[in-house]
């Protein structure tokens, strides 16, 4: 920006919005991913358990606190999300 331009309050909003949603954007990828990254591990780990021919309690209890870390991590990103999306 030059000395002789102005920044319009419009302008600012425009940049603002945009911004905004570019991070709402980046968030719902990731919390997508983080979603597939679950599922992944769940489906990786039955499948192990059974041809190991482990019970699937005894395998999703050695997963659980990698699920909890993966679920934490998600809640906190789903709010951060609502949070920039009610604001908005």
């Amino acid at each position: 920006m030059s000395e002789n331009e102005e920044l319009l309050p419009s302008d600012n909003d425009e940049i603002v919005t945009t911004s905004t949603e570019t991070k709402a954007e980046e968030l719902a990828e990731v919390i997508a991913e983080f979603e597939q990254y679950r599922e992944r591990l769940v489906g990786e780990t039955m499948t192990a358990a059974q041809k190991a021919k482990l019970p699937q309690k005894a395998a999703m209890a050695k997963i659980e606190p990698e699920l909890a870390k993966i679920d934490a991590g998600l809640e906190s990103l789903r709010a951060q999300l609502a949070a920039l999306t009610t604001n908005n």
